[in-house]
C-alpha cells in the first residue's frame, strides 16, 4: 500500500511521521505511586466489608464506555479503604474494566468524591496532565485499542484482559502540543452531547409534569370503560405463527411489541412475514392512529402508530385498540395508557402474582375519565405530542452529535487531520 507523504505505517495503523507509539504502561505517571494497577484480590474485598457510608467503592457497574455511570453506590469504611490504599483511585483518573462488555472500556473518575476505591476487576491508569488524560481516555475507548484489547483477551462468553496483557498494548503519542489541541476539541464534543442530554431529560421532565396535570380529572369529566367504547383485536393462537416465519425482509411488516421504542414504532427493526400471513386477519392490519399494547412478556408497553410506509400486522402478543364510533381520540388514548392510570391498573392487576399476560377479559375492564367532547381530547392529545415531536428533534441532535464526535475520534486520534 502506498503511504501518504508524512505518515508512516505503525503496529497501530497509519500515522503522522512525527507521532511517536508507546505501550500503555509507559504513559502512566512517574509521579504518582500506584499510577498504573489493579484492584485488590477478591478475598481482600468482600460483601462483608461493604458499608452505606464511607469511602466509595467503583464497581463494574459504574464504569460506562466512555462515561461514569452515576446509578450505583456502594461503600466500604475509612478503614478498609486505607488498608488498601494501593487500589485507591482520584478524580481525573482513568478506570479500566478488565470484564467486557466491551473489555477494556475506560471512563474518568468523577470529581463527586475526594478519593475512590476500586473493585477487584478495576484498573487504574493515572497520567499527569488533564489535556493528555483526556486524549489517551478518547483512544482507549476508540476501535484501534478495543481490538488490540480484544485480541490478548481470554474467555469465549465474557471476555477478560489481565493487567500484564493490558501494559503491553500500544498507543500513538504526539507531541503534548497536539495532545492539547485533540483534548479540547473531543472536549468540546462532549459538551455539546452533554448540554443535548441535559435539556433531553429537562423537556422528559416538563413532559411528565404536562401529562399529570392535563390528564389530571376536571369537574365535567366523566368514566370511560374500554369495553364499552373500543376494540381490541389480537392475532389469535389457532392461526399459529411461528417465530420460524418471520423474515429480515418484505413488503409486510410484523409487530411484535420489540420493536416499541419512546412510544412508536421502530420500522427499521420490525420483522416481515410473506403476503398470506397478512391478508389472514383483517382485524389486524394495521392503520394510521391504531394504539398498541403488548400483552405478553413486559406487559403493558405503549405504542401508537402515526405513519405507514408499509402494510403492517401483529404477532399473538400485542393488542390494537381502535374506537368504536369516534367514542375517544385515540391520541389522547395513547397518553392515557402512559400515565400514571394505567400503570395503576396494571400494578393492581399483578399484584402478588408472576402474571405475565395481559388477557382481554381484564384489560377491557380498564376506565378512565375523559372529558365530555372530542375536541378537547384532542387539544390535550396535540400539546403532549408537540412535546413529544420536540423532545425526538432533540434526540436527533444528539444522535448527529454523536456520529460527529465518532468521526472526530476517528480523525483526530489516528491524525488524519491535524489541529496544529
Amino acid at each position: 500500500m502506498e503511504l501518504n507523504e508524512g505518515y508512516k505505517q505503525t503496529e497501530v495503523g497509519l500515522l503522522p511521521k512525527d507521532w511517536d507509539v508507546v505501550a500503555i504502561k509507559d504513559i502512566a505517571s512517574r509521579n504518582k505511586k500506584w499510577s498504573f494497577t489493579g484492584g485488590p484480590f477478591g478475598s481482600n474485598l468482600k460483601s462483608t466489608d461493604y458499608t452505606n457510608s464511607g469511602i466509595r467503592i467503583i464497581q463494574l457497574q459504574n464504569i460506562g464506555d466512555g462515561k461514569f455511570l452515576d446509578d450505583y453506590a456502594i461503600y466500604t469504611s475509612i478503614e478498609k479503604a486505607n488498608e488498601l490504599l494501593s487500589c485507591n483511585i482520584y478524580p481525573g483518573d482513568l478506570i479500566l474494566s478488565k470484564m467486557g462488555d466491551p473489555v477494556a472500556r475506560a471512563c474518568l473518575v468523577p470529581n463527586i468524591h475526594s478519593r475512590y476505591l476500586m473493585c477487584s476487576d478495576g484498573i487504574r491508569l493515572a497520567i499527569d496532565g488533564t489535556e493528555a488524560s483526556f486524549f489517551y481516555y478518547n483512544f482507549i475507548n476508540s476501535p484501534s485499542f478495543r481490538k488490540q484489547a480484544e485480541e490478548v483477551s481470554t474467555g469465549s462468553t465474557r471476555k477478560r484482559i489481565g493487567l500484564t496483557q493490558l501494559k503491553k498494548l500500544l498507543l500513538p503519542k504526539p507531541s503534548l502540543a497536539e495532545q492539547t489541541a485533540i483534548a479540547k476539541a473531543l472536549s468540546d464534543a462532549d459538551a455539546w452531547i452533554q448540554s443535548l442530554t441535559q435539556l433531553i431529560a429537562k423537556k422528559r421532565q416538563i413532559k411528565q409534569g404536562a401529562l399529570h396535570n392535563l390528564l389530571s380529572p376536571k369537574d365535567n369529566w366523566f368514566e370511560i370503560k374500554l369495553k364499552d367504547v373500543a376494540i381490541l383485536k389480537a392475532r389469535i393462537g389457532w392461526q399459529g405463527l411461528t417465530t420460524s416465519e418471520y423474515l429480515s425482509n418484505g413488503n409486510y411488516y410484523l409487530v411484535t411489541g420489540t420493536e416499541f421504542k419512546d412510544g412508536y414504532i421502530d420500522w427499521a427493526n420490525c420483522y416481515y412475514v410473506d403476503e398470506e400471513r397478512y391478508k389472514q386477519d383483517k382485524s389486524i392490519q394495521l392503520q394510521q392512529e391504531d394504539v398498541l399494547v403488548t400483552k405478553d412478556g413486559t406487559i403493558g408497553k405503549v405504542a401508537y402508530i402515526n405513519a405507514l410506509d408499509k402494510p403492517a400486522t401483529l404477532n399473538s402478543g400485542v393488542f390494537v385498540i381502535r374506537p368504536k364510533k369516534e367514542a375517544f381520540e385515540p391520541l389522547f388514548f395513547y397518553y392515557i395508557l402512559c400515565s400514571k392510570y394505567f400503570s395503576t391498573f396494571l400494578n393492581q392487576l399483578t399484584a402478588g402474582s408472576t402474571i405475565n399476560h395481559l388477557y382481554q377479559k381484564d384489560f377491557v375492564d380498564f376506565s378512565f375519565k375523559s372529558p365530555p367532547s372530542l375536541e378537547e381530547q384532542k387539544s390535550i392529545a396535540f400539546v403532549l405530542s408537540d412535546m413529544d415531536n420536540e423532545i425526538s428533534g432533540l434526540e436527533r441532535k444528539l444522535k448527529k452529535a454523536k456520529q460527529i464526535k465518532q468521526g472526530m475520534m476517528q480523525n483526530l486520534l489516528t491524525g488524519r487531520i491535524r489541529l496544529i
